[in-house]
């Protein structure tokens, strides 16, 4: 297929852009190398060193002969996108260009308005251009688990039916998003399920949990190829964290009580999400959602997984806790189900103690590189 990867310099687009490359589809990556500049905002880096987007994709042709295209350029500017869309025509648009720290919507007015601007303005710009350019392209985005929120009772995959008065109507499950990261997130989704009603597109959104792990198969054919893994407390998720701080000596640091509960996936299953979405498009004028995860973790669950792993490995860990920094509840139900993409044939690779030793072991490799007052959080929600 021709599929393009919006986001393909990404922690998430960039393993994917290889995985569809090598599985023989046809990749262009759009990307304006933001995730780069907010690095150099936030005084971090990569605890992995990683090649410019030039380097990688030149090297992937040296190593294996397939090229993949790339346009340098923002979704908000849309004469560049209609040009990209009209070059390449793809069957499938792979949505991973947003603003996707939850911190980093919150550290201020400024922050808060520009990842909602760029986050809705740009899904509305590529909705726009895919109904003008190539309306039979299948639009997969990157929605997010944290549009739900915490609710007290099983969530569904996008859907609910609701009976009230004596009335039954199947309607979208409730959103109680946690940030302005999650509500942009909501109001793409709000968005693209109007648009899909009104225009006929096809759109799957894929509500993905918290991914974690570093290689894929493809990632791991050499260095220039390698893919970042952020750490602090802005993009750094808490499982990544508390690997950083076990290797170097610092305490693993829960925030609150820990009982905060998501769902998780290996970056694996993430790029073969992709693969089976857009392998098994949505029909035209639905607007489709997945739960994109595979396994449910607490905070305190990963501190503790974290702390036996480093341990066998040699290092002293203690835990501690934080006054939590967000506004969220510390205790919950939590229950969210997940089964269509394994309807699909999703296998899942599971948080087991030898794939975090791996991680781990990538860390420790690497840990010289850790900014350590990063790992501490400096963002409030109130």
């Amino acid at each position: 297929m021709r599929i393009i990867v919006a986001g393909g310099d990404g922690f998430c687009g960039w393993p994917t852009a290889l995985y569809l490359s090598q599985r023989g589809h046809d990749v262009t990556i759009i990307d304006n190398l933001a995730r780069r500049k907010w690095d150099k905002e936030l005084r971090s880096n990569s605890l992995t060193p990683i090649s410019s987007l030039e380097e990688r994709v030149n090297r992937w042709k040296e190593l294996t002969g397939k090229t993949i295209r790339t346009y340098i350029g923002d979704l908000n500017h849309y004469d560049f996108l209609r040009e990209v869309m009209r070059q390449a025509q793809p069957e499938a648009f792979v949505h991973f260009a947003e603003q996707r720290s939850a911190p980093y919507s919150m550290i201020d007015r400024e922050h808060a308005i520009f990842t909602q601007v760029n986050n809705v303005v740009g899904t509305l710009n590529v909705a726009y251009a895919i109904r003008e350019m190539a309306p039979d392209c299948h639009l997969i985005k990157l929605g997010t688990m944290g549009e739900y929120g915490q609710p007290n009772i099983d969530i569904e995959e996008g859907y609910i039916e609701i009976e009230h008065n004596g009335r039954k109507d199947v309607l979208p499950f409730p959103k109680q998003p946690g940030s302005f990261y999650h509500l942009s997130k909501v109001h793409d989704s709000y968005n693209l399920m109007f648009i899909c009603r009104v225009w006929g597109l096809r759109v799957t959104d894929l509500n993905q949990g918290i991914v974690y792990g570093l290689h894929t198969e493809e990632t791991k054919l050499d260095p220039a190829l390698s893919n970042r893994l952020d750490y602090d407390a802005v993009f750094g998720t808490a499982l990544n964290r508390f690997l950083i701080q076990a290797a170097i000596g610092h305490d693993l640091t829960v925030y609150g009580s820990g009982g905060q509960t998501r769902g998780f996936l290996n970056i694996t299953d993430t790029v073969r999400c992709i693969e089976i979405t857009a392998e098994n498009p949505a029909d035209q004028g639905e607007f489709r959602v997945f739960n994109q995860f595979t396994e449910e973790f607490s905070v305190l669950d990963l501190a503790k997984m974290v702390k036996r792993v480093a341990e066998q490995e040699g290092f002293t860990v203690n835990i501690t806790h934080l006054e939590n920094p967000r506004i969220e509840k510390e205790s919950h139900y939590y229950n969210a189900k997940n089964t269509k993409l394994q309807d699909l044939g999703l296998q899942p690779n599971l948080l087991t103690d030898d794939v975090l030793s791996e991680i781990f072991r990538s860390v420790v490799i690497h840990k010289d590189r850790v900014i350590s007052e990063n790992v501490l959080p400096n963002v409030n929600w109130s």
